[in-house]
C-alpha cells in the first residue's frame, strides 16, 4: 500500500494515482477545441493541444461536410433500370420439365445469368445437373427488341429446341431451352408490341 500526500492509502499495482483524491490535474474537460492535424510523432497524436490564442477556447467549429459515399455495391445497373428507375420484367421462362416443373423465372432487360447458385439472375436450384454459375445466359436487347440465348462458361451444354447452342441464337415465343434435366419454355413480354420507357 502506498500513502498519498493527503494521507489516503491505495494499492499502487491497481492505481497510478490515489483513487480517493481523484484526478487533480487540470485537463480542461468540457472545453470545445478545433481539431488540428498534428505533424509530430505518436505522443502528439494522442495528446490534446490548445490553440495558440485564447479566442478559440469554447468555440465549436463546423465540421466540413464530406461527400456522401456512392451507393456502389459493385453491381452493374441495366440501361432500362437507369432510365426508368425500374428493373422490370421483359419475359419469363417456365419450367415445363425437370425437378422445378411448374416454376416460372423472370427475365430482366439485358443479360440474365442462369445457374443453380442463389447469386444467379435465374436460379434453378432443384436441378443438380445445372452448373452452379453461368450455365447459360438469356439476354434482351431494348434497342433491337430481341431475346437471345447464349451458352455459359460452364461445362454443361445448352440446347434450343433440341439443337445445341454453340454461340448465340435468337429466341422466339414458346421456344424450349434445355439445360441439365430442365426444360424451360420462353414467353416474351417486351418486343414489337410493348416496350418499357
Amino acid at each position: 500500500m502506498k500513502r498519498c500526500e493527503k494521507g489516503h492509502y491505495y494499492d499502487e499495482t491497481k492505481h497510478s494515482l490515489c483513487p480517493h483524491c481523484g484526478v487533480n490535474i487540470d485537463l480542461n474537460l468540457g472545453v470545445t477545441m478545433p481539431k488540428r492535424p498534428n505533424p509530430g510523432g505518436d505522443m502528439e497524436k494522442t495528446q490534446a493541444r490548445f490553440p495558440a490564442g485564447n479566442d478559440q477556447l469554447g468555440v465549436t467549429q463546423a465540421k466540413i461536410p464530406s461527400i456522401p459515399p456512392r451507393n456502389d455495391d459493385g453491381k452493374t445497373v441495366a440501361i432500362v433500370r437507369k432510365q426508368t428507375g425500374l428493373d422490370p420484367v421483359v419475359g419469363w421462362l417456365v419450367c415445363i420439365e425437370g425437378p422445378d416443373r411448374g416454376r416460372d423465372y423472370r427475365i430482366r432487360s439485358e443479360r440474365n445469368f442462369i445457374g443453380r447458385s442463389e447469386k444467379m439472375d435465374i436460379n434453378i436450384s432443384g436441378d443438380e445437373a445445372v452448373s452452379r454459375e453461368n450455365h447459360a445466359i438469356i439476354s434482351y436487347s431494348p434497342k433491337k427488341k430481341q431475346f437471345r440465348v447464349y451458352p455459359g462458361d460452364s461445362r454443361g451444354l445448352v440446347y434450343l429446341n433440341d439443337d445445341e447452342v454453340v454461340v448465340s441464337d435468337l429466341l422466339k415465343p414458346y421456344d424450349v431451352i434445355e439445360l441439365g434435366q430442365t426444360k424451360l419454355m420462353f414467353i416474351p413480354f417486351c418486343g414489337e408490341h410493348f416496350q418499357w420507357e
